[in-house]
Parts: structure tokens; sequence; C-alpha cells
């Protein structure tokens, strides 16, 4: 049966491979990583059966996967687009060169659009991480002992509003709202280097609204797949927050990724910090 199965882990940096991982484990199923080289935890993985890959080796992973005798993939964890020169093409990746380059000329979506596809062209099936694990998803709801202000519940209206407007472009699934001002939106850099910025803008005097003021906002874009990439946070998003000046963290309940609850809610805490899950359409906790 295709339940019983090992399950495939493409596995990025950061914990959630590995929780995604143990979950799966607990339920009685193999899960095998195959983590990818320059992002995933080298330590981390040696704890789990593995294989390890490297971005551009669709031919190599597809090979390892049909002898573990894997059909279900997961992708998991944090990997920064690449350039094309930075691929490690392996013979089957340049039989595909034409397609990769159509692929690289869109926004992520659209990249991991056409990497499903190969994958599924290949007999594979691909699965949300939160099906098989929906514990690391961040339910409606404070996580932490803080609740967000009116005013909070406005910037994060705000916040949601943004995302959605920005959907058809597949720019990126955060923006930082203070006082119904966006002060900052993802791209290419992240969310954690869009806080690191928003932190230097605020050092520099170039935001001026007081400190405990402002919400970081994420949610997933308007008809993406979420089989991947749903948006995410983590202990080093509660800390980056914080640094940053700002009131809390709001996502889309039921549709973004926490890495470590546990301790989000100890630095949420620490940093009087709110983290809360609300619904798409609204601001409603």
């Amino acid at each position: 049966m295709e339940a019983e199965a090992p399950l495939a882990v493409i596995c990025g940096g950061g914990s959630l491979p590995f929780a995604v991982a143990d979950a799966v484990s607990r339920r009685g199923r193999r899960a095998i990583l195959f983590p990818i080289r320059g992002w995933a935890d080298a330590e981390a993985v040696r704890c789990y059966p593995h294989r390890w890959i490297a971005l551009g080796q669709f031919g190599r992973a597809v090979r390892f996967m049909q002898e573990e005798g894997c059909r279900e993939i997961v992708f998991i964890g944090r990997v920064v687009r690449p350039a094309l020169r930075e691929l490690r093409f392996d013979w089957e990746t340049l039989r595909l060169l034409p397609r990769i380059i159509r692929a690289f000329r869109g926004g992520d979506d659209h990249l991991l659009s056409h990497v499903a596809a190969y994958f599924e062209g290949q007999g594979f099936k691909l699965v949300g991480a939160h099906e098989l694990a929906p514990e690391i998803l961040l339910a409606k709801g404070s996580l932490g002992t803080r609740a967000p202000s009116s005013r909070d519940l406005d910037d994060i209206g705000r916040g949601l509003s943004v995302l959605q407007a920005l959907s058809p472009f597949d720019i990126g699934q955060a923006v930082v709202v203070a006082n119904n001002h966006v002060l900052a939106m993802e791209a290419a850099e992240g969310t954690d280097e869009m806080l690191a910025r928003v932190a230097e803008q605020r050092r520099l005097g170039r935001i001026r609204s007081a400190l405990g003021v402002g919400v970081l906002v994420k949610a997933p874009k308007a008809g993406q797949d979420h089989r991947f990439d749903l948006p995410s946070i983590g202990p080093q998003t509660v800390e980056r927050a914080a640094r940053a000046g700002l009131a809390g963290i709001a996502v889309v309940a039921g549709a973004a990724i926490v890495a470590e609850a546990a301790r989000v809610v100890q630095l949420a805490d620490r940093e009087k910090l709110f983290v809360v899950g609300v619904d798409g359409g609204g601001t409603q906790p």
C-alpha cells in the first residue's frame, strides 16, 4: 500500500524537516530525509535515514527515492531561490535545461509548480507537510500570554489586505504594518531580512512609530499550492520581530507553520510580543 511506503522528505534549512519526520515516525511510517547540501543541518540529519542531494540534481534525487521505495514526497525547510549558475546539474537536469530556464522566469510559486510537475511526471505524489503533521500548523487564537490590541487588529487587517492585493504578482508572504502604515513588504530577501531592514530603518530614525507598535503579518498567496512553501514562523522570527520593535506577529490560522512552538511561546512571552492565528478574511483571533 502507498501509505506504507517510506516518505521522502526533501529538506532545506531549519528544524521543520525534522519535526515532520518525527511526526510521521510517531504514526508508524518510515521517513527518509533527502537533505539539500548547503542548507540542511548536517548534525541533525545524522539522526535520521538520509541521502544527500544538491540543488539541480533531479535525476539523482529521483534515483535515490526509487531505490528507497518512496512514492510520496514532502518539500519542507528553508532554501533561498538559487541562481541558475548555482545549480549542480546532473545529466537528467541538463536534459531539462530549457524547461528549467522557463521555470525561473517568474516568482517562487511559478518555479515550485514546475518542480512539482517534474516529480509528478516521474510517478511521485507531492503532499503537504501539514497533511502528514497537522500539529505544526498554528491554530486560531493567541499562542502565548499576550493578545493583540484593537490597534494591532487594525494593523493585521491592513496587512492581510496588502498581501491579498500582492498575491497576483507572486512576490512575498509577509508585510509589516504600524498604525495602518505599511513599513515593509517581503520580497526575495525573506522574512528575517525584511525584519532586519525594519530594525535598521528604525535605528536610522526613518521609522518614527513608538516601540511596541506594529505587526508582522504573514499569509499564503491567493491560490497558492499548500503542498509547499506555506508561510512559517519560528523562534528566530520572534527574535527579529522584537529587534524591529514590533508588538507582535499574526499569521493565517491553519495556513501557516510554526517551528518549535514551545520555544516560540517562551520567547514571545519574554519579549512581550503576541503571536496569534487569525482568520484569513478578517482579524478575529
